[in-house]
């Protein structure tokens, strides 16, 4: 019988990505055996700042990717809207899977929407691009710094910390947490645009012929055109996971692809909006055009006066 080790943190959620992907393999290979190894990254031991300030999340991926290197491992699964879109010499992302839910949710044990919130409402999240997106809307808003896993998120907002948080729909459905508060308010597209990736598994691995082809069955087509127009988007933005930085693309059944980005100020006070249309079969350089659509905007100096602005606050 065949092995494979899968790197993983150790949060509830990445335990259950590990699993389900275990899962698929399993399914996919009768022969196969799948180990999963349990690994503490930096962005889970260090909880007390702002991501953007330690590094970004490329924090939440690093000791996953050297035990690959070192071959402890050869397979790590990701939030893919966690792994910055340059690898380590040697690693690729191999593929991904099926896209749950990209959207995000207001979620509150008092008010049901962003609109019912009172103002000057305390409201938890430490995404810039989160925190962008709310603020254009809802500039009296009160945005404090909130990490740490899902469920420890939540438990902050039901001890009052918190009358609102942020968080990934795909997360809570995927954990069961849907009934574990009182109201959830899922933002559409055109309200918050979200993280590259966000929804999707990215599988990570060495660049072994033997290894991508076990994986091969796992990925979907659709989550990888889309993923890619948004990783591109961002590569050439040149912005970090941190950056305000919105981004969607979708690909539709008719084969026609719709993708717009965003990004700005950390404070909502301004916000560059870019969209661009194309098909299936010409999808390959959307991500770069729609990028070269806000750089023509004047994107690069507005992500730069965004930097210094997030590096004063902190």
């Amino acid at each position: 019988m065949k092995t494979i080790a899968i790197a993983s943190r150790g949060s509830e959620l990445a335990l259950w990505q590990a699993n389900h992907i275990a899962s698929l393999l399993k399914a996919a290979h009768s022969d196969l055996a799948v180990e999963i190894k349990v690994f503490k990254t930096k962005g889970d031991i260090i909880l007390d700042a702002p991501l953007a300030k330690i590094g970004g999340k490329g924090l939440f991926v690093k000791e996953l990717e050297e035990a690959m290197l070192r071959g402890e491992a050869q397979l790590a699964v990701h939030s893919l809207k966690d792994l910055p879109t340059r690898l380590p010499e040697g690693l690729v992302l191999a593929g991904v899977t099926k896209r749950a839910d990209r959207r995000d949710c207001l979620v509150s044990q008092k008010y049901e929407s962003l609109e019912s919130l009172p103002v000057g409402a305390i409201v938890g999240t430490t995404s810039l691009r989160r925190r962008m997106q709310l603020l254009a809307k809802r500039p009296d808003l009160t945005i404090k710094n909130l990490r740490g896993n899902i469920q420890s998120r939540v438990e902050k907002l039901k001890s009052g910390l918190f009358d609102a948080i942020i968080l990934a729909r795909a997360g809570l459905e995927r954990l069961g947490l849907t009934g574990a508060v009182k109201h959830i308010f899922t933002f559409e597209l055109e309200a918050m645009l979200p993280a590259m990736g966000q929804g999707v598994l990215g599988l990570e691995s060495a660049a072994d012929a033997k290894i991508l082809s076990m994986i091969a069955p796992l990925i979907d087509d659709r989550a990888a055109i889309e993923s890619a127009i948004e990783r591109d988007f961002v590569d050439r933005l040149q912005g970090g996971c941190q950056a305000p930085i919105g981004v969607s693309a979708e690909l539709f059944d008719d084969g026609s692809i719709y993708a717009r980005g965003v990004a700005g100020l950390p404070n909502g006070g301004e916000i560059l909006a870019v969209e661009i249309r194309g098909d299936r079969a010409g999808y390959k350089p959307l991500g770069k055009a729609l990028a070269d659509k806000a750089i023509a905007l004047g994107v690069k100096e507005l992500l730069a006066r965004a930097e210094a602005m997030n590096n004063a606050e902190n």
